[in-house]
């Protein structure tokens, strides 16, 4: 249980901030590749790994140091956070302060953590040994090839949000890190970890028959790759390759687990029985790899079919986007409680039909003069509208930007479902009667310190 749930809380605090940054940030999209986003996100890596290292260390009593050193680095990852956001080592408006002198003091901190942790670890590493064995083609090496990716995925996004800081405090100079890089490295990598996600919980402890492995995955295999082709294509008639391979490796994912649960309840009396039987760290299990699943979808048709279009309107001027009409009927000032601005009122249709109206705004804070868009969203499960307010020209026209974002609230919904999958699985029975065993052998051991009576 220790693991699961900061897990999933970590998981609903990166989720909340994507969600943020999409609402207050105008961005229109949902990952930045921000320096002080990147940190949070390096820690959930090396924890997911972490999680799946302490499985197979209680299954199979093997990968001890391995998760003794995924633990350590999951802990510095949330230091490495810590230190840029309250170091002023970065002018964001994630950034919690500016004081160098904090910065140094926390530094200190997580070098003393990080190496006297790491220290330790050296000594100690080498008497955690293994004493079972495991074939090349087994649960442990799929499990160990995807701790191993997720770990040079989180390496990668380490190198690229600190490199650009090492070389202008060594150079003086300026280097961007941009996402073409984080893209090039990062999704290739979790395309080959969404594949091992599949075979996985296919494959057996210790030794797995190549031939079996392959009569289970081979018709979840080519399933896959016809709903990535087709699914798109029905939904918003286009085609796009990125976008198929994201579908096609969700599917992937779902048709697997399918696959595994009919496995386990097969020999059941009935499927009902056999629902019942299994744990709730597997159902967990389930809705966690469930939750990437969707996410998928929402990253692939998101990232590969939104459209946007910057134009400059009068008032009574539409712009068409896809099958949507929104139309310009003017703008108007107003006041807030502590701030000025102005709203535009949009009349948004499809196909002749009326949608609801949208009212983008700007505001001036009066504390500060700090200029703010406030995005007008029309959301909705399978598509989002989103409009923002540019800068007033002559003639009452302005300068708008809007978007039809398919699915991006899908990749949210993944979210809750890895976080709820963490939560269930941490209400697993055996964790609390592992616990309940450890207190009552710490009783027995303060008891058995106690003078006896005389």
């Amino acid at each position: 249980m220790g693991e699961f749930f900061p897990w999933a809380v970590l998981t609903i605090g990166i989720a909340l901030g994507s969600w943020w940054a999409y609402y207050e940030l105008g961005w229109g999209g949902w990952w930045a590749w921000d320096p002080v986003e990147n940190p949070p996100l390096i820690t959930w890596l090396f924890g997911t790994a972490l999680i799946h290292s302490l499985a197979v260390t209680e299954k199979r009593g093997v990968f001890k140091s391995w998760t003794v050193l995924l633990a350590i680095l999951a802990f510095s990852g949330s230091l490495l956070g810590t230190f840029i956001t309250r170091s002023g080592l970065l002018t964001s408006v994630h950034a919690f302060a500016s004081d160098p002198t904090r910065g140094v003091f926390i530094l200190g901190i997580l070098g003393l953590a990080v190496g006297g942790s790491l220290l330790l670890f050296a000594f100690r590493a080498p008497l955690m040994k293994s004493e079972f064995g495991f074939g090349l083609v087994s649960r442990e090496i799929f499990l160990l090839t995807n701790n191993v990716l997720l770990v040079v995925a989180a390496a990668s996004v380490f190198l690229g949000t600190l490199f650009p800081m090492v070389y202008q405090a060594l150079t003086d100079d300026l280097l961007s890190i941009g996402p073409p890089y984080f893209n090039m490295i990062f999704v290739p990598l979790m395309m080959i970890l969404v594949l091992f996600l599949g075979v996985g919980p296919m494959s057996r402890w210790k030794r797995t028959s190549t031939a079996y492995l392959i009569q289970q995955v081979a018709k979840a295999a080519v399933a896959s790759l016809v709903i990535g082709v087709v699914l798109p294509l029905i939904v918003l008639f286009e085609f796009s390759l990125a976008a198929t391979v994201c579908v096609a490796l969700a599917a992937w994912i779902v048709l697997t687990i399918g696959k595994d649960i009919s496995n386990k309840i097969a020999n059941k009396e009935s499927v009902g029985k056999g629902l019942r039987s299994l744990s709730l760290s597997y159902y967990g299990m389930l809705c966690a790899h469930a939750g990437i699943a969707i996410m998928l979808v929402g990253v692939g048709l998101t990232s590969y079919f939104s459209t946007e279009r910057s134009v400059l309107l009068n008032p009574g001027e539409s712009v068409e986007l896809g099958s949507y009409s929104f139309q310009f009927e003017g703008s108007e000032a107003f006041r807030g409680p502590n701030y000025i601005g102005n709203r535009a009122t949009m009349l948004v249709s499809r196909s002749g039909d009326l949608l609801p109206s949208l009212y983008p705004e700007t505001r001036i804070y009066l504390a500060s003069g700090t200029p703010s868009t406030e995005m007008a969203i029309d959301p909705g499960f399978f598509r989002d509208l989103f409009i923002t307010l540019g800068e007033e020209k002559e003639g009452g026209a302005w300068t708008m930007t809007v978007y039809v974002k398919p699915f991006v609230r899908w990749i949210w919904l993944g979210s809750i479902f890895m976080a709820l999958g963490g939560t269930v699985a941490a209400a697993d029975k055996r964790y609390r009667r592992l616990r309940q065993r450890k207190s009552g052998k710490d009783k027995e051991q303060v008891g058995s310190m106690q003078p006896s009576a005389i």
